[in-house]
């Protein structure tokens, strides 16, 4: 049996929002942690600026993605944020589990790649603002 498209692309949507929600809310959980983290890579004088800005935007933005609202925006945003986490934080490729996440952040870039391109799909808050206002629903087709 072949899943819809719709399901498909909300099913990839809501993978990808998930791993941002849940990092947002480690980082709420831990914030001693997470800040002593940022300060060890150099981060000191912005770390609680920063701490609150990565909250906001994996949480927000994580969310957005999970229920495709701004969705273009969203994945701009968090791949906008993934770029300069990315090279701060993974980049010590000697430390195996830093290559891990490096080459994470990459395959999820890519992903964000794919929603800014392609959008939320039918299953989403986007589409259904488009159908109240009484624009067609287009999912382009490769």
């Amino acid at each position: 049996m072949q899943l819809p498209e719709s399901y498909l692309s909300l099913v990839g949507r809501v993978l990808i929002g998930l791993i941002f929600v849940m990092s947002g809310i480690n980082k709420i959980l831990t914030p001693e942690a997470t800040q002593q983290y940022m300060a060890s890579h150099g981060l000191n004088t912005l770390t609680t600026a920063l701490y609150v800005a990565a909250i906001v935007v994996e949480v927000g933005a994580g969310a957005c993605l999970f229920v495709g609202y701004q969705t273009r925006r969203a994945a701009s945003l968090l791949l906008f944020f993934m770029i300069p986490t990315t090279l701060l934080f993974h980049t010590n490729f000697a430390d195996q589990n830093q290559m891990i996440h490096f080459l994470k952040n990459l395959s999820m870039s890519g992903g964000l790649l794919y929603v800014m391109i392609y959008g939320a799909g039918r299953i989403s808050l986007d589409a259904r603002e488009r159908i109240r206002h009484g624009l067609t629903v287009t999912v382009p087709r490769t």
